[in-house]
């Protein structure tokens, strides 16, 4: 673990840092910036209009000189020491502000597996931790023109500010976007790819684990299920786990009845079925291979009881 997110030990909940509920934007002169590590459970942009500085994020730190801005998605450890009289504006706003259509679990999304094709305006958040994101004078200039314009408009909410303020918002992270394309359009590629991947590992190994008492579960079968090619399956068990497919298969196998050996009601025998091995003498085999001993002999280890040793009186 990073130093930052050894020492972030509290996470900021978006009433303790901001007036509202859904969405905040202030400037350095209302409120006084946190000091130590930290986290929030919402999403946060700093945009810094003046002194120059260092961000702390998740695993980088690096310069954050005028110019910049801070993407920092929730429950990311983060500190970004403002020096005195330096000049910058911080917009708060909750997971449900931008409207998206995402899967949320008890209130967080995985960005790692989030779409950026298909949600662009998640991208700098994403990939914070990959670019640095600082714009020129007059793209600073129009960003603060935006930011502005968006703390008058929060200020005095009336009817429609809320969809006013989230088409600024957009306007001004769509405008980071532009900037940065080409690097962020490569990143998102490559993440795809690695979701892609996580996902045909999560298809493969449910597959697998559902299906232990099969004898007839295969590389094939399993590639089948998976909609996948059994060569690519192959690679893909290689890769995650350093074994072959068969012997992968067969060390969840030997796991599988190392757990039920410790019900001393079940015949070994049996065992052997609901794990797959339809001959009791090959899995004997086979586990002694894995184990080196035989499942009668590491049940008995099991249920061996020390001995007790009296002292004299």
């Amino acid at each position: 673990m990073n130093p930052i997110a050894r020492r972030a030990s509290r996470t900021y909940a978006m009433p303790e840092r901001s007036d509202r509920l859904d969405f905040y934007i202030r400037d350095q002169t209302l409120r006084t910036a946190i000091t130590e590590p930290h986290k929030h459970d919402y999403f946060q942009i700093q945009i810094n209009l003046g002194g120059d500085t260092q961000q702390h994020i998740g695993n980088a730190i690096r310069p954050f000189p005028t110019g910049a801005i801070a993407f920092i998605a929730p429950h990311l450890a983060h500190m970004i020491p403002h020096p005195v009289q330096s000049r910058f504006i911080v917009i708060n706003f909750a997971l449900d502000f931008l409207g998206l259509d995402l899967d949320a679990y008890d209130g967080r999304i995985d960005l790692s597996n989030v779409p950026i094709a298909r949600f662009p305006e998640l991208a700098p958040f994403r990939f914070q931790g990959d670019l640095d994101f600082k714009l020129a004078p007059t793209d600073l200039a129009e960003v603060e023109r935006v930011a502005r314009i968006m703390m008058d408009i929060d200020s005095a909410r009336g009817f429609g500010a809320v969809s006013r303020l989230r088409g600024y918002l957009l306007q001004l992270i769509g405008l980071v976007c532009a900037h940065y394309a080409d690097p962020l359009l490569q990143l998102a590629a490559l993440n795809e790819r690695a979701v892609n991947r996580r996902d045909s590992v999560s298809k493969v190994m449910r597959h697998v684990l559902k299906h232990l008492d099969d004898d007839a579960l295969s590389l094939q079968s399993t590639a089948e299920a998976a909609a996948l090619t059994p060569g690519y399956v192959a690679r893909l068990i290689k890769k995650e786990t350093g074994r072959s497919f068969v012997q992968w298969v067969t060390d969840q196998r030997i796991s599988r009845a190392k757990a039920l050996l410790a019900d001393d009601t079940r015949r070994v025998k049996d065992i052997a079925y609901l794990v797959g091995f339809r001959d009791e003498a090959y899995f004997t085999r086979r586990f002694r291979q894995a184990e080196g001993t035989s499942p009668t002999e590491f049940r008995s280890t099991q249920f061996k009881r020390p001995t007790s040793h009296v002292s004299p009186v």
